[in-house]
């Protein structure tokens, strides 16, 4: 490991949002992925440059502020990403589509009357051929985390490498 890295403030907590006063000494915009991190060096909007430090990983939210060793409190704030806002005529028919996101274990924001996952053409195509809408869009990214889901979007204790399509159920 880099020694620079050994130096740098370390955030060990996340204060989840409402546990925390809006007194923040700072703010970080990060994505999704980087909020699914346990261990990364970030640096905030006034420039500080910390360790995101934690002992297992958490799912950290738009709102949540890490708490650095110090007692310093950095806000975080959930990027915009591109993504794919996914529409359908019927509520069944979006329940489908919810369906065949999961299958394909797509992160997936799930909102009113809409779904939100990252912009993929391949998988747009597919949605679109099972007659939903699509509009590219630009916003932050809140998907569900699941119900096993210790601290990362995905863990539902199967072994087999993801990023693939499958017909198969989990339960």
């Amino acid at each position: 490991m880099d020694g620079s890295k050994q130096s740098l403030p370390r955030a060990v907590t996340v204060l989840r949002r409402g546990a925390w006063s809006d007194s923040a000494y700072d703010a970080v915009n990060l994505d999704f992925d980087a909020r699914s991190r346990r261990r990364l060096v970030l640096s905030s909007e006034s420039g500080l440059t910390f360790l995101l430090d934690l002992a297992r990983p958490a799912a950290i939210e738009g709102g949540d502020a890490l708490k650095l060793e110090d007692g310093r409190l950095v806000a975080v704030r959930a990027a915009a990403e591109e993504l794919l806002e996914v529409h359908c005529e019927t509520e069944a028919a979006l329940v489908r589509v919810a369906w065949h996101l999961g299958n394909r274990h797509l992160p997936t924001e799930i909102a009113e009357e809409a779904l939100y996952i990252r912009y993929d053409h391949v998988i747009e195509e597919m949605l679109q051929g099972l007659g939903a809408a699509t509009l590219r869009v630009s916003r932050p990214f809140q998907p569900e985390r699941g119900a096993y889901a210790g601290g990362q979007g995905h863990a539902h204790g199967h072994g087999h490498a993801h990023g693939h399509a499958h017909e198969h159920d989990h339960g």
